[in-house]
């Protein structure tokens, strides 16, 4: 199968995905979301000053006309208007989206490259006593709770009582100096997180590899160790490896940064998900959801085509 018709094949696959995570959240927020209706009116309404509210809110319209409006405003991205901050929920998300990415691609990046040399360390030398203290410190790493690990590096680097070397919480950055100054104790919080669960897959993937037939022919002709894990290892075992490093984006993006950003103050895209949560900010929460179904679609296309072109026997189908 070609390229093109390949994506547009995806592309379609795509939709009952998206169709059905877009319906059972809108389902949620229908029926157990915030009533913003009192909110408006104030107190002692009348009956019709309600039946007003309700009419300029689209909650007097049955519920699949609403969920249509909602996939509406899904193809053309115009959620509308924020319910807490009255900005278009285009601009908060245009504002938010690059915060969020500026302050998790350094943790994530770092995360998986050093969990993946640990990895080829420990796999080349497994069951030696190098293997078992990356391990060991892999499952100390993945034992600690996020938010744990977060409070920990806030009281050490920022804090009086620590070091105080960065700030707490805020965003002010205008020059790289002031984004390495406030991104660098997130970056060691995420990297910190990550490297145990990254190590331990990594890991029992480069094994998995290692036990093959040529692995172990290529160490018979003694084949030096770095060419060995490069070339007849890594390289084939890069279709798990690219599996967890592309699904796992969506979840950074959305509740790493949350946790993240929710406890440094930075106005990204999880303090925004956070805040409407909390909020009861439905067209916010609405674009959320959707956009991140979308995002796990692409991501899946992305996915299939690395596979075909890291490993030419894998068929686009």
């Amino acid at each position: 199968m070609g390229l093109i018709p390949f994506i547009v094949r995806k592309l379609l696959g795509g939709i009952p995905l998206v169709l059905g995570v877009t319906f059972i959240s809108f389902l949620l927020m229908v029926y157990f979301g915030p009533d913003r209706t009192n909110e408006i009116v104030g107190k002692n309404p009348t009956a019709e000053q309600i039946a007003e509210v309700r009419a300029q809110l689209g909650y007097d319209k049955p519920f699949f006309a609403r969920y249509v409006d909602y996939l509406t405003e899904l193809v053309t991205l115009d959620f509308g208007l924020s319910a807490s901050s009255g900005q278009r929920v285009s601009t908060v998300l245009a504002t938010a989206v690059p915060i969020t990415l500026a302050l998790m691609a350094p943790g994530f990046v770092l995360g998986n490259l050093l969990g993946l040399g640990f990895a080829l360390v420990a796999a080349y030398h497994r069951g030696r006593w190098l293997d078992k203290a990356i391990m060991g410190a892999s499952v100390v790493g993945m034992s600690i709770s996020f938010l744990i690990v977060v409070i920990f590096f806030q009281l050490l680097f920022c804090s009086s009582m620590g070091l105080n070397w960065f700030p707490s919480r805020g965003w002010e950055v205008d020059s790289v100096s002031s984004y390495l100054y406030y991104v660098t104790v997130p970056t060691l919080a995420v990297v910190f997180v990550a490297l145990g669960y990254n190590t331990r897959f990594y890991r029992a993937v480069l094994v998995e590899e290692l036990n093959r037939d040529h692995v172990r022919t290529a160490l018979a002709y003694g084949t030096p160790p770095a060419r060995l894990l490069c070339r007849n290892v890594l390289k084939n075992a890069l279709i798990p490896i690219i599996t967890r490093v592309l699904f796992s984006i969506p979840l950074v993006l959305i509740s790493g940064s949350l946790i993240i950003e929710t406890y440094f103050g930075i106005p990204g895209a999880g303090k925004m998900t956070y805040d409407a949560i909390t909020q009861g900010d439905q067209p916010v929460l609405k674009a959320v959801v959707g956009l991140t179904a979308v995002l796990f679609v692409f991501t899946l296309l992305l996915a299939d085509m690395l596979y075909r072109l890291v490993d030419p026997r894998v068929e686009l189908t």
